[in-house]
């Protein structure tokens, strides 16, 4: 079985779906349920790093993802971010798209732009033992406003599962 990285965080379990140049994970901390990323399996800090046959899969990707999530979590449309590079708030790095389920009525956030300060916020969120930046990133902290606590291994895998079957039902 293939293992997959997250940088150098191993996210193998956390995976529900894969090309041969891009996956998709569950996230630690979701801002919204079927809070989700799709990251290229080559590790590189920024979009324009990546090939164009690497680019080419991961919004594929980033497409087929998005529908599934949208899906699955029955929203009306989506929030897609990607922070690309330290000053846009990238603390991870490796390129990475979030896709977050949005809803009409019955949203976590009454005014929709609310997400993107939520999402900067996240991405400084990994806990102690799950830091590996590159010494060019400043080292990851919690919030410690933050409410959103991380989920555990046994909680994003079965999530993962379940997000696995609607890619084996196309």
């Amino acid at each position: 079985m293939s293992r997959f990285f997250f940088s150098s965080i191993e996210v193998t379990r956390q995976v529900f779906y894969k090309t041969a140049q891009s996956f998709a994970l569950v996230n630690l901390k979701p801002i919204v349920p079927g809070h989700v990323l799709v990251v290229p399996t080559r590790v590189v800090p920024r979009l324009t790093d990546l090939d164009d046959s690497e680019l080419s899969s991961l919004m594929k990707s980033v497409q087929r993802v998005g529908r599934v999530v949208e899906r699955a979590f029955g929203a009306d449309a989506l929030t897609i971010a990607c922070q690309d590079g330290k000053a846009a708030g990238q603390s991870i790095p490796h390129v990475h798209f979030h896709i977050l389920p949005r809803k009409l009525t019955g949203d976590r956030f009454a005014n929709n732009d609310d997400i993107y300060p939520e999402l900067e916020k996240s991405e400084g969120g990994l806990p102690k033992d799950l830091q590996t930046a590159a010494d060019r990133y400043e080292p990851l902290k919690m919030d410690a406003d933050d409410d959103r606590k991380p989920r555990t291994i046994e909680e994003m895998d079965k999530e993962a599962q379940w997000l696995r079957t609607f890619f084996e039902e196309q």
